[in-house]
């Protein structure tokens, strides 16, 4: 009988384990497969350049020139979420960023807020297109600077960005730290973008933790 009632535990406890990471599975987006860029538009300023030649996937990782200014966004829109990107510079620093609440007309640039990645300036926020929020006081300058020194990693290592957007307020973390926070934002869903903007950028892991709606 006790092996019986040991076993029917063990059984239980498997049970709970897979139900756990089913119910885990049914929260999270994996925006990007490891594999290629279904699930993303690509977009480029210059319709004459292959954005083939922008953008690629190799060993998990998407590879971005930086050659031709435009992004990839997703294919669908999202809002309430904690979005999860890692990225690294596989040279030399430079600019790049996280779009965040994509509006529906492509172009350089689109309706959005971005959550920079400039290297030593990732999580300053910029308003796009007549996005706006409550924190962006100086309305001459579309930039609202993070709150902390810096947290990235050295050149070639890769970094952290988590981006919880919940209601109409929006933070930022790199690499664990928060770094910036946004709120009363005047868009709250929309596609999720990355920018193509001068230099070679990585990025990989790229997917969002559904949260409830802001109350």
């Amino acid at each position: 009988m006790n092996r019986m009632l040991s076993m029917l535990l063990v059984l239980a406890v498997a049970a709970g384990v897979a139900w756990a990471d089913e119910t885990k599975d049914d929260n999270t987006v994996v925006l990007f497969n490891g594999e290629d860029l279904d699930g993303w538009k690509q977009y480029l300023k210059d319709e004459s350049v292959d954005p083939a030649t922008i953008w690629s996937v190799s060993d998990g990782v998407i590879h971005c020139t930086g050659a031709s200014p435009g992004y990839i966004r997703t294919t669908e829109k999202h809002a309430d979420y904690r979005l999860t990107v890692e990225w690294r510079w596989p040279g030399s620093g430079g600019n790049s960023g996280v779009l965040l609440h994509v509006q529906d007309k492509d172009e350089v640039w689109p309706k959005s807020i971005e959550s920079q990645l400039h290297s030593g300036d990732a999580a300053d926020f910029w308003v796009i297109g007549g996005a706006d929020f409550k924190e962006h006081t100086d309305k001459e300058n579309r930039r609202v600077i993070k709150m902390h020194d810096s947290t990235e990693k050295p050149l070639g290592e890769w970094n952290t960005y988590t981006i919880e957007c919940r209601g109409d307020s929006i933070k930022s973390y790199v690499n664990g730290t928060l770094q910036n926070v946004a709120t009363e934002a005047t868009v709250w869903e929309g596609y999720i973008g990355l920018q193509s903007e001068g230099t070679p950028i990585e990025f990989r892991n790229v997917k969002l933790e559904k949260l409830e709606p802001a109350k």
